[in-house]
């Protein structure tokens, strides 16, 4: 047994949590899997990493294995599944396998980044087959809001495996393609062993309304709105970019750009052709000089974001462009968990401006891409897979998904999380290893673990500050001149009103002349006792411990 060959699955990302989704698939005997990755994901940080820009998979599995892994294929665009791409690679090599749309955002990403990181991509779209060490890859069109979402068939000598990626069943989307149902039931009729598959929406009841419906939505409302009108959604949305765009144009309204996301996206768009038929958009300067009721603006900054385009307006802070009472802003987009309370923000800054902002909640101005319960049961249905193996999501998502997949008859649904590798064949499907897995932290330029970034240690000063204390004693030991106390961070003034800085500078004499002269030889000494002298009369005074510098020099 130990010598079989053997197929594998082992996510290092999104399994246990919504985003950062990064899959490996291994074949071959333990110790001598060739393996393929598909996706290379990035999830945003909370206000609990203060500072970081970008969390990444952690990939230490891949530094041993990395002369057997044999290519990355890229299943669409999103942040989620190829933001990563130009940080881990370089230290990959490997080839990576994207569609047209694909290879566009990734090469626009690394112009905007400044990146000098070159990944030659080999295009690959739907319906197109490689050959990678013992897997050959097909894509199969889904439809989902971003343009070119792929599955993958990856066929192996042990049974063929769908990765679904993200999808959903749309029968009237505005941008292709549909979700290639022939395709599906075509791989159900030869045989699927697993189905590895989306468990965002697993949650929600029946099927998801149509992008049509949306549109159709978006051309009243904008229709009927007396002033401005400005609609955010996720850059990468372009079918709903077009939808706004045609809804505008019959309602004989120009159309304006905000955000530097959203105008990469739609170059790219343009550049392979997803933008036919529609209107050239207005620069920002030829806002103010039309008519209120003959614009509308498409802008960034659905999730909050304090950077973006929307953010800037609720607070009144964009240079050409400005909305003002009477005005519509639509959320055409759903909040990603932990964004809730900074979109809040922006809302309570748009309605005191007396703009009117309508959300899902009020019409129906936004389609999830992922599939509902019913469309899961559809996709089991097609393809009729052995097993079903329930990934992209929370704790929640996947068990609901679990639980759908055992009701609606699948044999086996074996449960996984990140770091847990799989074995699908073969044999009864169980976790056969466990490998190290986890979170790395981009900052800046850099890029490293929790303690290497400083994390910790800058989300402790968030909470309680820092003293730097400098302290000079003469050949005798005593002061040479008086220390510098140099609180940052702490309140002004203690509890009685005084300084706190000159509470604290009272606390460091205190802890120096306390201290025997011939003690003081020893500067560890007068270091720790004034640091601990600090923290105490800081407790005392404010109930918190600040973290203390000390530096101590004799002359």
């Amino acid at each position: 047994m130990a010598n079989q060959e053997d197929l594998v699955f082992l996510p290092l990302g999104g399994v246990g949590e919504i985003g950062m989704n990064l899959a490996l698939y291994g074949y071959g005997t333990p110790g001598n899997r060739k393996w393929i990755m598909v996706d290379c994901g990035v999830t945003f940080p909370g206000p609990e990493l203060p500072g970081v820009d970008l969390v990444l998979p952690d990939i230490r599995f891949l530094a041993e294995e990395r002369k057997n892994l044999k290519a990355i294929i890229i299943t669409h665009a999103h942040e989620d599944h190829y933001g990563a791409l130009n940080d881990l690679w370089p230290g990959l090599n490997v080839p990576v396998y994207a569609s047209p749309f694909t290879a566009g955002m990734l090469e626009a990403k690394r112009d905007y980044e400044r990146s000098r990181t070159e990944i030659p991509v080999t295009i690959f779209k739907e319906r197109d087959r490689i050959n990678v060490g013992p897997f050959e890859i097909e894509g199969i069109g889904v439809n989902h809001s971003i343009p070119e979402p792929m599955s993958l068939a990856i066929r192996t000598p042990l049974g063929t495996v769908i990765h679904t990626g993200d999808w959903k069943i749309d029968l009237k989307p505005s941008l292709g393609p549909l979700t290639d149902e022939a395709r599906f039931r075509k791989l159900g009729d030869e045989g699927v062993l697993a189905l590895i598959c989306d468990s965002t929406n697993a949650l929600r009841d029946g099927v998801s309304p149509s992008e049509e419906e949306v549109s159709e939505s978006l051309a009243k409302i904008i229709e009927s709105a007396e002033g401005r009108v400005g609609i955010t959604t996720f850059s990468s949305n372009v079918g709903r970019i077009r939808s706004v765009a045609k809804a505008a144009e019959a309602a004989g309204r120009e159309v304006l750009l905000l955000g530097s996301s959203m105008k990469r996206v739609t170059q790219v768009a343009r550049d392979i052709g997803l933008m036919e038929g529609i209107k050239p958009f207005i620069d920002e300067d030829e806002f103010g000089y039309i008519p209120r009721d003959k614009v509308v603006v498409i802008l960034t900054g659905s999730q909050g974001e304090p950077r973006a385009a929307l953010a800037k307006i609720a607070r009144d802070e964009m240079r050409n462009v400005a909305f003002t009472a009477g005005d519509t802003i639509i959320f055409s987009s759903r909040a990603i968990p932990g964004n809730e309370k900074a979109i809040n923000d922006i809302k309570n800054g748009l309605v005191d401006q007396g703009i009117h902002v309508i959300t899902d909640s009020e019409a129906l101005v936004h389609v999830s891409g992922h599939p509902r319960r019913s469309e899961l049961q559809q996709m089991y249905a097609w393809t009729r897979p052995q097993m079903v193996v329930p990934v992209h999501g929370e704790a929640a998502h996947l068990v609901a998904h679990a639980e759908l997949a055992e009701q609606s008859g699948i044999p086996v649904v074996p449960r996984v999380r990140d770091g847990k590798m799989l074995r699908l064949a073969p044999g009864v499907p169980e976790i056969i290893d466990e490998v190290h897995y986890g979170r790395i932290f981009k900052d800046g330029n850099l890029i490293g673990d929790f303690d290497e970034m400083g994390i910790g240690d800058r989300r402790k000063l968030s909470f309680v500050g820092h003293v730097s204390v400098n302290i000079v004693l003469d050949a005798r030991y005593d002061f040479r001149e008086d220390p510098d106390v140099v609180p940052f961070g702490l309140p002004q003034f203690d509890d009685e009103g005084e300084d706190m800085g000159d509470t604290l500078y009272d606390a460091v004499l205190g802890a120096v002349e306390s201290i025997p002269r011939a003690r003081r030889k020893d500067l560890g000494v007068v270091r720790e006792a004034v640091r601990r002298a600090v923290r105490s009369m800081a407790n005392e005074v404010w109930g918190k411990k600040p973290v203390v510098t000390v530096f101590v020099t004799k002359v």
